[in-house]
């Protein structure tokens, strides 16, 4: 087995080389620069003639004579089927199962299990199931990314709708945007259908009956028709409702209500032009409407709007059942479902509502997404401070610790499930322990309670008015989240003492890992190449130990046993016992054929276990260096230089600053003087 890899590295080596050589002949290419004002009108422009769409208006005659016979099933989609298209048209599904969405990639991070969900919904929805009579809920604690997925929603269907394959046509004037076919008469919808393969559902609204019968003398031919565009600041496609005081709510806000100053022009309140139509579920029509805290509200409303999911029908006084087609999505949060869950006459809104929970993300590296998105939206002030390459990732990870039930778990059954949450390879931990941990072995509030973003965002918007520096390091933003959690009266006694070991978890299994490989690397003028180095001298010594053959020495070219010395060396960095090196060995062998049979480099990132290990043989080598910074109280120019170039690595290569840098070395010499 180990001839065969030296001939597969060989293969390698020699392509490596081959492609090194090649070279690209003629002058460099010119890199112009261009100005960034430019530059952002010219996108400004191109955004413009790529969202510029056809406007359209004529007779009803017109209509069904230019629009309907090109896209008749375009034309007829309910509001269900066009939400899901504009989803279609903005996602891609991938391998594992997942969607992969433009309208969501850059705003929402670490719930894509909560928006496959909500993808699925619409899916099923669009396809004529009973799902799409039920309302939509999203469930989950506050600051968990349920009212974003709501408005990048609201704000895909706006784009989607200046598109061409997004063309909506509604009868002109008409206050709920109701589709031109409602005027096809029911006696012909079945001839409509046998013509162009079309189902006709709804019916013309008491508003456009009336003008109907007053302006065209009922010839439906000559009504007024035209492409309407989805926009939620002109109330039209989209509806939004908050709640206010219960006791004074009136159910006018969804509805609307008699306007008295056209009851003198019509003469009659059950007239229906002397109606004010500015409900929330009136310009919802043909789109979404959006109830905020949706269980705040009173049953009566409740009650009207699950009736408008299933039946398509809201009732309001003097008229008759008025046909809306409309996806109704709400969101509220676990206190108010909670309560809502306890009163048991709720069991039939229940019945009739899709529940999907969005819980926090427990992947930390997605949560630290999410502070960098926060941080970048926020005032200069805050923006250009400076935080040390860790700062995110180390308050995501306290902040994922408090989301974890933890029972009666040791620390490092905790630091296990963070990793791997987080996708990390973790020592002795399988394929089958990974899906156990992320499924199986979930508590069902797991993410669903603890550290939300606010208050680490909180945390570090203290740090930074409170240091008045430009500059954070990661130990700055955990004694800030530390403050943070002692002077907030919200959180019991009992919460805050674990909240602060979650603290000091982090810092010693987490940032403790993390700064000193930092530092490591930055000891080396050429670590990547000087580890890679290793790793082969390790390999070629494993081969020939294996193989039971000489290998030949680089330097003096004589033939010698292979340096049994040197790879327990570097095996006891990661404590392989005497008994367990040969099975160690055989799997690094194995791993690395597994590799140059695939055409791919044995790296570092290939084995976990000896990437560490290689690590920390390489940092004995200069752990001099950072004995000696943390002995000298009066370091000579050698060793200050020495110092200066650690830390000019640290800034030039790793993403800290001057102050960070600094702090850094600082940190990891004095855990050195701890072991």
């Amino acid at each position: 087995m180990c001839i065969s890899l030296r001939i597969e590295r060989a293969l390698i080596l020699k392509k490596d080389q081959q492609g090194a050589n090649v070279s690209i002949s003629g002058d460099d290419p010119v890199t112009t620069v261009q100005d960034p004002h430019a530059s952002f009108i010219e996108s400004l422009g191109v955004f413009t003639r790529q969202h510029r769409a056809g406007h359209w208006s004529g007779t009803f005659a017109q209509f069904m004579d230019q629009v309907l016979p090109r896209a008749p099933h375009q034309v007829t989609r309910s509001s269900h089927q066009y939400i899901w298209d504009m989803i279609r048209a903005t996602c891609t599904e991938a391998g594992d199962g997942h969607f992969r969405c433009r309208l969501f990639g850059e705003d929402l991070f670490g719930i894509d299990d909560a928006i496959d969900r909500v993808v699925d919904y619409f899916k099923a929805a669009a396809a004529g199931s009973e799902v799409g009579r039920r309302l939509l809920l999203l469930l989950g604690p506050p600051s968990g990314g349920k009212s974003t997925l709501v408005i990048l929603l609201k704000r895909g269907l706006e784009e989607y709708s200046y598109t061409d394959d997004g063309a909506l046509y509604g009868i002109g004037g008409c206050p709920v945007h109701e589709s031109p076919l409602h005027l096809v008469p029911h006696t012909m919808r079945a001839s409509c259908r046998n013509t162009y393969g079309i189902e006709i559902s709804g019916e013309v609204c008491p508003h456009c009956r009336a003008r109907l019968e007053d302006q065209y003398a009922g010839d439906f031919m000559q009504m007024p028709v035209e492409r309407f565009f989805v926009s939620e600041s002109g109330r039209s496609g989209i509806g939004t409702y908050a709640p206010h005081d219960p006791t004074t709510a009136d159910l006018a806000d969804l509805v609307g209500s008699v306007d008295l100053s056209k009851v003198a022009q019509y003469g009659d309140e059950g007239d229906p032009r002397a109606w004010s139509w500015s409900g929330a579920v009136y310009a919802a029509s043909r789109g979404v409407l959006e109830m905020i805290e949706i269980l705040k509200v009173k049953r009566e409303f409740l009650y009207l709007l699950l009736t408008l999911t299933q039946e398509k029908n809201v009732k309001v006084s003097r008229f008759p059942l008025i046909y809306l087609d409309e996806t109704i999505l709400a969101h509220t949060n676990l206190a108010e479902f909670r309560k809502f869950l306890q009163e048991s006459e709720n069991e039939a809104l229940l019945d009739r509502m899709v529940i999907i929970q969005v819980p926090y993300t427990l992947n930390y590296k997605e949560e630290a997404r999410i502070y960098k998105k926060l941080i970048s939206s926020a005032a200069p002030a805050f923006r250009d401070v400076h935080l040390d390459p860790h700062v995110l990732h180390a308050a995501a990870v306290f902040a994922i610790l408090s989301r974890i039930q933890d029972g009666d778990e040791k620390d490092v059954e905790l630091v296990k499930k963070v990793r791997i949450h987080a996708n990390e390879e973790v020592e002795g931990v399988n394929r089958a322990d990974v899906r156990r941990v992320k499924e199986k072995d979930k508590a069902p509030d797991e993410g669903l309670a603890g550290v939300s973003p606010r208050f680490v965002i909180n945390a570090l918007s203290n740090a930074i008015i409170q240091s008045n520096r430009k500059s954070l390091s990661t130990m700055d933003v955990l004694l800030a989240l530390k403050d943070g959690i002692e002077s907030d009266a919200r959180i019991d006694p009992k919460k805050k003492r674990k909240w602060v070991d979650y603290l000091v978890l982090t810092r010693k299994d987490f940032y403790n890992r993390w700064v000193k490989e930092d530092v490591h690397k930055a000891l080396f003028v050429s670590f990547e190449q000087e580890a890679q180095d290793l790793l082969n001298k390790y390999l070629d010594e494993v081969e020939a130990m294996l193989d039971n053959r000489q290998i030949k020495d680089p330097i003096t070219n004589e033939e010698r046993r292979p340096d049994e010395r040197f790879l327990r060396a570097v095996e006891e960095k990661i404590h392989i016992s005497e008994s367990g090196k040969q099975s160690f060995r055989q799997e690094v062998v194995r791993k690395a054929m597994g590799a140059y049979k695939r055409g791919t480099r044995f790296s570092l990132e290939s084995h976990l276990q000896l990437n560490d290990a290689v690590q920390q043989y390489l940092f004995e080598q200069r752990r001099d260096v950072l004995r000696l910074v943390s002995s000298a109280k009066r370091p000579d120019d050698d060793i200050r230089t020495k110092i200066s170039a650690v830390e000019k690595r640290l800034v030039d290569e790793y993403g800290y600053d001057s102050h960070s840098a600094r702090e850094a070395l600082n940190y990891v010499t004095t855990l050195l003087a701890q072991e």
